[in-house]
């Protein structure tokens, strides 16, 4: 019997939809032109692609008339390939690339500020100290840890901590950067 399961005989079988797939988290980066207006364009067209961004980090580049985005979405590939080309059409939008898949470091920086007592303080400090972090911070009742690394280590250290209490964390997303001598800065074309 031809078709697939489930179906009337003689039916054809059903055909995957184009951005059917499993939704997976991309990491894109993007150089635009320094501009005021370009940020709300582009977190524009994420929203209008039903993307939500879960982090963004921008700043200036080295040139003070190009900054760097690195968007965290997550989307199937054929929606994130959408949603790219349709960022190249905007345009103070000079580069795209998803690097998802690519040889990068990626980092994120966290402040988390934590409950103490005296006879806490130590423990805590310690144990910051133990995942590459530093107290940035320290009062009678609370105490500040700088966290920085790779977003699951982050993580990590954030779960360690919410024993001692939370009382405010703050992420900046995640940056990153190819690895290697290539840049995508340079291919800008000027």
């Amino acid at each position: 019997m031809s078709g697939a399961p489930n179906s009337p005989a003689g039916a054809a079988p059903a055909r995957a939809l184009p951005g059917s797939g499993d939704a997976r988290r991309h990491l894109i980066v993007a150089i635009v032109n320094n501009r005021p207006g370009v940020l709300n364009r582009v977190a524009s067209l994420m929203r209008a692609r039903n993307f939500n961004i879960e982090s963004l980090a921008v700043s200036v580049t080295e040139r003070s008339d190009t900054s760097r985005m690195t968007l965290t979405i997550l989307g199937d590939e054929v929606h994130v390939e959408q949603a790219t080309k349709q960022l190249y059409k905007l345009i103070d939008v000079l580069k795209v690339e998803d690097v998802t898949d690519s040889a990068i470091v990626e980092h994120e920086l966290a402040l988390i500020k934590v409950r103490v007592t005296s006879k806490s303080r130590p423990e805590l400090v310690s144990l910051a100290e133990m995942h590459h972090g530093r107290v940035v911070d320290l009062g009678d009742d609370a105490v500040i840890v700088e966290i920085v690394g790779e977003p699951g280590d982050v993580d990590r250290v954030v779960e360690l901590l919410r024993e001692f209490g939370i009382k405010e964390l703050v992420r900046t997303g995640s940056v990153v950067m190819a690895r290697g001598s290539g840049s995508i800065e340079e291919q800008v074309k000027r």
